[in-house]
C-alpha cells in the first residue's frame, strides 16, 4: 500500500467523514443556546441566565486552576531543578538563572538523621555495653587460656554521637534494591577500659575518630511490612582512623608503633566492614536470600595493564639539593583490600613496566582503583603522585586507555589500560577467551580466563582426634599455589563458617580446588577434599551446590559448599588501534620513520587529535562556614577559633589560599586558573587546614568530579566537608569557553579587570596552544656532528621544555604545550633551540598580536630561526583562544566605545606606584583600553576622564578603575605631570581617599589603575564619587594645581553592569 505524507501533495476531496464533523460542530454550537431556550420555557429572565453563566465560568476556572496546580506539583516532584528553573524564567529571570545560594547537589545533607542519632545515642551505648560484656568478652576468654580473666571494666560511648555529613542515593542494579552512600564522621569521647586480672594488665581507649563513606543497601524490597528485607552495610574504601590509647596501650602511641597499631586495627575493621566483606542485618525472619546477600557474586573483573609513566618528579638529590638526580619509581595499585606492587625501575623518570593485574569489582558505582607512585629509597619511600578512577567509567567504556595526570602534588602522567571483563554463566565462550589470553604477554602472572567463588557454609560430624574434646575447626581452600583460610570456630564438631573465597583461574578445565579441614590448635587434619573444576564446566549455570563427603574423616563427615564458576569475557573489539600517545606527542603512521621526514617536507604542522582540546578551569574559592575550632586553651576549657587556609588540587597543580586569622567562617574570594583535559577519574580537591606554629590541623576536605564541571560548564555549590564533624565550603567552578575570534577580547579584558580579586594573579584572557612539530637545517656542532637538540618555550615567567632528540640536523619533536595568557596584545612567545650541552642553535620571538591579526587566531607553518644557520627553520602551529566567561555577572557595558579621536594612546610604562593617602590601598596595573573618547561637537573644555565604576557583589566592594584622560588643558606653557585623586563622599577622611600614579609630561595620560572601597551594597548607591585631575606645580613645591573635576552621583550609575564611560571634566570653581 502506498503511503502519502501529510502536505506532500493534494489530498483527497471531501468525503463522508468531513460532513459528519461539520454536523457535530453545528450541534455543539446549538447546545450553547440551550440554556437560553430553557430559561424562556421556564419564564426566567435575562438575570437568571447571566447568573448561571457566571457560576459556570467560576466553576470552570477553579477546575482548571486545580488541574494546573496538580500538574505543577507532579513536575516539581519528578524534576525539582527543571521546575524551579522554569518558574524562575516565568518570573523574568534570564534563562531561568537562580541565585547562588540555590543549588541541587548530588550529596544531600541529613540534619534530621543527625538529630535522630543524637537522641538515640545513649541507647546505642547501652546496646554496645551489653554486646561487649555478654558476647564479646566470653568469646575472648574462650579463645585463649591466658585470657580467662579478661573483662571490660568500663564501656562508655560518650555524649558525642556519630554524624552523617551527607547522603547520596544511587539507582540499584535492579528494582528490588536501593543504594545509599553515607559520608560519616565520628569524633567521639568514647571510653572503653579492659583488664586482664591474671597479669595485672589494664588498657583501653579514650577518644576516637573515624571518617569514611559507608554504603547501605536496602535489599530485597518486599510487598509487605517492613518493605525492606535486610540491610547490608560496608565501607567502599578503607576509612581513616585515629585512636587515643590509655593504660598499657599508651605504648602504641610511640612513634613507629602508632602507625603499625592503627594499620593492624584498620586491617581488622577491613576484614569485617570493607569490601568484599559485608555486615548483613536481616529485618525479616527466615530470609532466603541471606547467604546470597552476605556474599554476592562480583559485578565484574577489571584487568589493569600498567604500561608506564612519563615526566615524573626527581626525588633523588645530592650535595644538599644542588645536584638533581632521578628517581627509582614503582607503583602500588589498590582496590579496597586488594593490593599489588610493581617492580622498581631504577634511575628513570620515564619508567616502563608493562605489567598486568586483575581486580575483583563488587560495587559500581563507588568502588575505585587507586594507583600511587613511589620513589624507592633505603629509608622512607617518597610519594611521586597518585591517581584515582571510579570503575563506573571503565564499565561505561569497556576498554579505557589513557595517560592519566598524577594528583596530590605529583607531576607527570601514568599510562594505564583498563578492561572490564564480564562474568558469563556458560562455557560457550571459554575457548575464545583462552585463545585471546594466549596472545597477551602478561607479567607477573598470565591473564585469567575465569573466576571461582567458593561459598563455605558449614560442616557436620567432624571427627574428634582426642576423646571428649571437641576440635576448633578451620578450613584451607587452595587453587594451585593460592591458599585462603577461614575463621576458626571453637569447640564444635559441626562448625558454621558462612564465608566466601575467590580465585582467578587460568585454565579451568585443567585445574582443581583442594580443601583441608584442620583443628586449629594442633593443625591436625580433620578431613580433606579435592574437586576437579571440569565438573563445574558441565554443571547447570557452572554451579555446584551440595554436601561433599570428606576423605580421611568420619563416615558421616560432610562439608556443605557452593562452587560457582564464571568465565571472564571482554565484550569489546580486538585491539586494532594503536595505544594513545602521551599528551603532546604525535603518533607516526606505521612504517614511518622520523629520520626520513626531510624527504617529504610538510608545509603544515601535523598535531595529534588531542591537540587544542584542553579546557581552562576557573576555580573561585569564596568562603567557608561553621568550621571546627582547633585553637583551644587550658586543655580545651577555653574554646578558641582557627586560622583557616585552603589547598586546591587539580590536574597535578596545587594552589594555596591566604590564611584568615581567628575565623570559623572565613571569606577568601580567591580565583585560580588551570588547564585541564577531559580524562576520567580526575577531581577538584579542596583541603582545609588550621595554620599553627608546629603542625597544621586538618579542618576537612571535599571534592568535585572534574568531568561534572566540564560537562555542565558551571558549578556553584556549598560542599559539606568530609572527615570532620562540621563545616562546609562555598566554591564556584567554571569551564571558560574558547572563542577563535579577537572580537570578544576587549570585553573579556574589561570583565577580568572588574572580577580581579584583591589578591592573586591577574586573570587570564586567552589560551595559547603551541604544537612544535620539527626543525630543519640546524647548524652542525664541531663542524660535522649533528646536534642532539631540544627546544624551550616561554611566555612571561612560564617555560616548558621538549624532549631531547637523537643527534640530527632535522629533529622531530611532535609535542604540544599550553600557556595561559594574561594580555594577548603585549605578550610574546619565546622559543629557543639548543643542543643537549646548552649551546644555542637558533631562536624565535613570536609576538601574540600577530596571532590576533591572523585568521581564526591560528598561525601554522615554517618560521626562520634567528642566530642559527642560513636555512634553519622550525615548523609549528600556534593557536589562540579567547577565554569567555558565561557566568561573570558583568554586563556588556565594557564593550569598546566608538572610535573618533585620531590622537594615538600613549602607553603608561615604567611608572612607579605611590602609596595612597588612606594607608593600605589596592592599586593594580590593568591592560590599556583600546577605546577612544566619544567625539562631540566642540569637545570638552577641560578634557575628559574615562572611568569604570562597578559594585563587586562577591567581595562586597565598590570598584573604580581610572583608565585615562584626554585633551587636558594645561595651565602653563609646560606640559603637566597629571594624576587623578578620588574621594568617596560624603566622607572626606583619609580612609576614603585614593590616587593614581603620576604620569610625566602629557596631556593624554593612561593610568589603568583599580581602587576599592569596603562599602555595603545599599550604602554604595547613596554615595558620590569625586575625582580631581591634578598636576604638581614644580619639583620643589608641594602645591598642586587642579586641571579638572568630576562629581559623580552613584545613584545615577548602574553599578551592576560595570560600564566604562567618558566623563567631561569641569572647572573646580564652577562645579558643585
Amino acid at each position: 500500500m502506498e503511503r502519502r505524507d501529510a502536505g506532500s501533495g493534494p489530498g483527497p476531496g471531501p468525503g463522508p467523514g468531513s460532513g459528519a464533523a461539520a454536523l457535530a460542530a453545528l450541534g455543539r454550537r446549538l447546545l450553547w443556546a440551550l440554556p437560553a431556550y430553557a430559561a424562556g420555557l421556564l419564564g426566567l429572565g435575562a438575570g437568571a441566565v447571566l447568573l448561571a453563566l457566571a457560576l459556570y465560568a467560576g466553576w470552570r476556572r477553579r477546575r482548571r486552576a486545580r488541574q494546573r496546580g496538580l500538574s505543577l506539583a507532579a513536575r516539581l516532584q519528578s524534576d525539582e531543578e527543571a521546575a524551579v528553573r522554569a518558574a524562575a524564567a516565568g518570573l523574568g529571570a534570564a534563562r531561568g538563572e537562580l541565585p547562588a545560594w540555590v543549588s541541587f547537589p548530588d550529596v544531600e545533607r541529613a540534619e534530621w538523621l543527625n538529630k535522630v542519632l543524637a537522641q538515640a545515642w545513649p541507647f546505642f551505648g547501652q546496646y554496645m555495653e551489653k554486646l561487649l560484656v555478654e558476647n564479646i568478652a566470653p568469646a575472648i576468654r574462650a579463645s585463649n587460656s591466658h585470657l580467662q580473666t579478661f573483662t571490660f571494666t568500663k564501656v562508655d560511648m560518650g555524649e558525642k554521637p556519630l554524624r552523617v555529613l551527607g547522603v547520596r542515593a544511587h539507582p540499584g542494579t535492579h528494582k528490588r534494591q536501593i543504594l545509599l552512600d553515607l559520608n560519616i564522621s565520628y569524633v567521639g569521647d568514647v571510653q572503653i577500659d579492659v583488664e586482664v586480672k591474671k597479669f595485672f594488665c589494664k588498657a583501653g581507649v579514650k577518644g576516637m575518630q573515624l571518617h569514611g563513606t559507608l554504603r547501605i543497601i536496602l535489599e530485597p524490597l518486599l510487598g509487605d511490612v517492613p518493605i525492606v528485607g535486610a540491610l547490608t552495610m560496608f565501607f567502599i574504601r578503607r576509612p581513616t582512623l585515629d585512636i587515643n590509647w590509655t593504660g598499657m596501650t599508651n605504648l602504641l602511641d610511640i612513634p613507629g608503633l602508632s602507625s603499625v597499631s592503627d594499620t593492624m586495627i584498620m586491617d581488622t575493621i577491613a576484614s569485617y566492614l570493607v569490601l568484599p566483606n559485608r555486615l548483613l542485618v536481616p529485618l525479616v525472619p527466615d530470609l532466603h536470600e541471606a547467604a546470597q546477600l552476605r556474599c554476592p557474586l562480583p559485578r565484574g573483573v577489571v584487568r589493569v595493564h600498567l604500561r608506564g609513566a612519563r615526566d615524573l618528579r626527581s626525588k633523588d638529590r645530592f650535595m644538599g639539593g644542588l645536584v638533581e638526580g632521578k628517581s627509582d619509581p614503582y607503583a602500588v595499585l589498590r582496590v579496597g583490600t586488594q593490593l599489588v606492587t610493581s617492580r622498581v625501575v631504577p634511575n628513570n623518570l620515564n619508567p616502563t613496566w608493562d605489567e598486568v593485574y586483575e581486580f575483583i569489582v563488587h560495587e559500581v558505582p563507588g568502588q575505585e582503583i587507586e594507583v600511587e607512585l613511589f620513589d624507592k629509597d633505603p629509608d622512607q619511600d617518597d610519594l611521586l603522585g597518585r591517581m584515582k578512577l571510579d570503575f563506573g567509567e571503565v564499565l561505561k567504556a569497556r576498554v579505557l586507555e589513557e595517560w592519566f595526570p598524577l594528583q596530590d602534588g605529583g607531576q607527570g602522567r601514568l599510562h594505564l589500560r583498563l578492561e572490564w571483563l564480564t562474568l558469563l554463566s556458560d562455557a560457550s565462550k571459554l575457548e575464545e577467551v583462552l585463545q585471546r589470553n594466549r596472545m597477551i604477554v602478561a607479567k607477573p602472572d598470565p591473564p585469567s580466563a575465569a573466576i571461582l567463588v567458593v561459598y563455605l557454609d558449614r560442616a557436620q560430624e567432624l571427627p574428634m582426634k582426642k576423646p571428649g574434646k571437641e576440635p576448633n575447626p578451620m578450613v584451607q581452600v587452595s587453587v594451585q599455589d593460592v591458599t585462603r583460610e577461614s575463621k576458626v570456630v571453637y569447640n564444635t564438631c559441626s562448625p558454621v563458617w558462612e564465608d566466601a573465597f575467590r580465585f582467578f583461574l587460568h585454565d579451568p578445565a585443567n585445574q582443581d580446588v583442594d580443601i583441608q579441614v584442620k583443628d586449629d590448635t594442633r593443625q591436625s587434619s580433620l578431613g580433606s577434599l579435592s574437586v576437579h573444576l571440569s565438573r563445574l564446566l558441565e554443571a547447570p549455570e557452572l554451579t555446584l551446590a551440595q554436601p561433599f563427603p570428606l576423605e580421611h574423616a568420619g563416615p558421616a563427615s560432610r562439608l556443605y559448599m557452593k562452587l560457582v564458576l564464571r568465565v571472564l569475557f571482554l565484550d569489546a573489539p580486538e585491539a586494532g588501534s594503536p595505544p594513545p600517545a602521551p599528551p603532546g606527542t604525535l603518533e607516526l603512521p606505521v612504517g614511518a620513520d622520523a629520520g626520513t621526514s626531510s624527504a617529504r617536507r610538510p608545509s603544515k604542522a601535523s598535531p595529534d587529535p588531542q591537540f587544542g582540546t584542553e579546557a581552562v578551569l576557573r576555580i573561585h574559592l569564596l568562603e567557608a562556614e561553621n568550621l571546627v575550632a582547633k585553637d583551644n586553651f587550658f586543655r580545651g576549657m577555653v574554646r578558641g577559633r582557627s586560622d583557616p587556609y585552603a589547598k586546591v588540587r587539580v590536574a597535578g597543580k596545587v594552589f594555596r589560599s591566604r590564611v584568615v586569622k581567628e575565623e570559623l567562617s572565613p571569606r577568601w574570594n580567591e580565583i585560580y586558573e588551570v588547564v585541564v583535559d577531559n580524562i576520567p577519574g580526575q577531581d577538584v580537591e579542596f583541603d582545609l587546614f588550621d595554620k599553627d606554629i608546629d603542625k597544621d590541623d586538618f579542618l576537612g576536605r571535599c571534592k568535585v568530579p572534574l568531568r561534572r564541571v566540564l560537562s555542565s560548564h558551571f558549578v556553584d555549590e556549598w560542599l559539606p566537608l568530609e572527615e570532620v564533624k562540621s563545616g562546609r565550603l562555598h566554591v564556584r567552578l567554571e569551564r571558560l569557553e574558547l572563542s577563535p575570534s579577537a572580537a570578544a577580547l576587549e570585553q573579556v579584558l574589561h570583565a577580568n579587570s572588574l572580577l580581579q580579586p584583591s589578591r592573586g594573579e591577574e586573570l587570564s584572557a586567552a589560551l595559547l596552544s603551541v604544537f612544535l612539530d620539527r626543525a630543519t637545517d640546524l647548524p652542525l656542532r664541531k663542524g660535522s656532528k649533528p646536534p642532539a637538540a631540544f627546544a624551550s618555550l616561554a611566555v612571561r615567567d612560564v617555560s616548558v621544555k621538549t624532549k631531547t632528540c637523537a643527534p640530527s640536523a632535522e629533529p622531530v619533536w611532535d609535542e604540544g604545550f599550553s600557556f595561559l595568557i594574561k594580555r594577548p596584545h603585549v605578550e610574546v612567545l619565546e622559543l629557543q633551540v639548543k643542543d643537549e650541552g646548552g649551546q644555542p642553535l637558533g631562536s624565535l620571538s613570536l609576538p601574540l598580536p600577530q596571532l590576533l591579526a591572523a585568521e581564526a587566531l591560528v598561525l601554522d607553518g615554517w618560521f626562520p630561526l634567528a642566530g642559527g644557520g642560513p636555512g634553519s627553520q622550525v615548523l609549528l602551529r600556534a593557536q589562540l583562544g579567547v577565554l569567555v566567561s558565561q557566568h561573570s555577572g558583568v554586563g556588556a557595558g565594557g564593550a569598546p566605545l566608538p572610535e573618533g579621536d585620531p590622537e594615538p594612546l600613549e602607553a603608561a610604562a615604567g611608572q612607579e606606584e605611590e602609596s595612597g593617602a588612606g594607608g593600605a590601598v589596592l592599586r593594580q596595573r590593568l591592560p590599556p583600553t583600546e577605546s577612544r573618547p566619544e567625539q562631540e561637537p566642540g569637545g570638552a573644555p577641560l578634557g575628559r576622564l574615562q572611568l569604570t565604576v562597578w559594585y563587586h557583589a562577591d567581595e562586597r566592594k565598590l570598584v573604580a578603575i581610572v583608565h585615562g584622560c584626554r585633551k587636558l588643558k594645561p595651565l602653563s606653557k609646560e606640559l603637566p605631570d597629571p594624576y587623578v585623586s578620588l574621594v568617596l563622599l560624603p566622607d572626606r577622611s583619609r580612609g576614603t581617599k585614593r590616587k593614581t600614579s603620576v604620569q610625566r609630561k602629557t596631556l593624554n595620560p593612561d593610568f589603568n589603575e583599580r581602587f576599592e572601597w569596603d562599602v555595603p551594597p545599599e550604602e554604595a548607591a547613596r554615595r558620590k564619587l569625586e575625582a580631581h585631575v591634578k598636576a604638581t606645580v614644580s619639583f620643589m613645591s608641594r602645591e598642586k594645581e587642579v586641571l579638572g573635576k568630576l562629581h559623580l552621583d552613584l545613584a545615577q550609575v548602574d553599578l551592576s553592569e560595570g560600564g566604562t564611560h567618558w566623563y567631561e571634566l569641569r572647572d573646580e570653581r564652577g562645579s558643585p
